[in-house]
């Protein structure tokens, strides 16, 4: 399989993943009264699985995005022991003398 298709396939799945915990979180905390709502009808089921998959497209999308912009990034800064940025400091010089 090629790299590129890997790569989709791979991020495409981190994406419907984060959906999924996003939908089961959003039942746990039982938000808009979603969980009510989804076991006490009898298409409740539907329901439960269109929020996922639209989730999932939306969460998908967003996850290959933020990787597609992230490839060609030769020019970051140098990153620390936690992947902060290593700040530099540069010299200044001061020719004249200060206000008052």
């Amino acid at each position: 399989m090629p790299q590129l298709v890997r790569f989709y396939i791979r991020h495409t799945m981190f994406g419907f993943i984060a959906a999924a915990v996003f939908v089961t979180l959003l039942f746990a905390f039982n938000v808009a009264n979603l969980w009510h709502l989804v076991t006490h009808t009898s298409e409740g089921w539907l329901a439960a699985l269109l929020l996922f998959v639209f989730n999932g497209i939306v969460f998908s999308g967003v996850q290959f995005g933020i990787a597609v912009m992230a490839l060609g990034n030769e020019q970051a800064p140098p990153r620390g022991p936690r992947g902060r940025a290593l700040l530099v400091p540069a010299p200044v010089r001061r020719d004249e003398p200060p206000h008052r």
